[in-house]
């Protein structure tokens, strides 16, 4: 006669696995709401931060040749959304309101002046300079005054964030919001004002000099 198999005590059928652990995730994601919500209970279990960074090290030294000669302060709302196909934005999608501002520089590269580029009467109260167009930099993005308004997230973003090694990125939107406030300073007029903010640098500085006629250029 065969003797019928019997579970064995103390193992956990594998339905009851996947049951537990759907629980244990629910359980934190209802700890972290309420710790969000309640006053006090977030102090309670709040988290002590210490900087342990080693000193910054030098790792090169570039000599400048240009002349900042403007600078424009720009914000953009960033609006962005992200939606699955098939599923509800209540279940997979995401929506980002960050406010982003940054700084644009406009300069003249002074360093690509060459000879033929300054020239000199014979008693030296004229010079005549061409100098090249005014270039932009790269936007520069204020973490100190750029936030996020607001995030929408559906269940299973907020799962993933759970076991993300950054969790709550705004790399996104920050990438969007630069190429924004690039886009802005091209239209701005930065670089007419940096034309003359130089012009009237160097006639200030040639007429000290001695020149009396002192004529500078743009282009190639």
């Amino acid at each position: 006669m065969t003797t019928p198999l019997r579970r064995l005590p103390g193992r956990m059928p594998a339905w009851a696995k996947v049951m537990t652990a759907f629980v244990l995730v629910m359980a934190v994601l209802f700890a972290g709401i309420r710790l969000a919500v309640l006053p006090g209970i977030k102090d309670l279990f709040g988290t002590e931060t210490t900087d342990r960074s080693g000193p910054a090290v030098l790792k090169s030294i570039k000599d400048m040749s240009r002349f900042d000669a403007a600078s424009g302060n720009f914000q953009v709302v960033v609006d962005l959304e992200k939606d699955a196909k098939y599923l509800p934005d209540a279940v997979r999608g995401s929506r980002t309101l960050y406010v982003g501002a940054g700084t644009v520089e406009a300069y003249v590269d002074l360093g690509s002046v060459g000879g033929n580029g300054v020239t000199v009467n014979d008693d030296r109260t004229s010079a005549t300079l061409r100098l090249p167009h005014a270039q932009l930099g790269k936007p520069a993005l204020d973490a100190d005054h750029s936030y996020a308004v607001s995030k929408q997230r559906g269940l299973l973003d907020r799962l993933g964030d759970v076991f993300s090694d950054n969790p709550n990125s705004e790399h996104a939107v920050q990438k969007i919001a630069v190429s924004h406030i690039g886009d802005a300073a091209k239209d701005s007029g930065l670089t007419t004002r940096a034309e003359a903010n130089t012009t009237r640098m160097l006639e200030g500085l040639l007429h000290s000099l001695g020149f009396k006629d002192v004529r500078i250029t743009y282009g190639a």
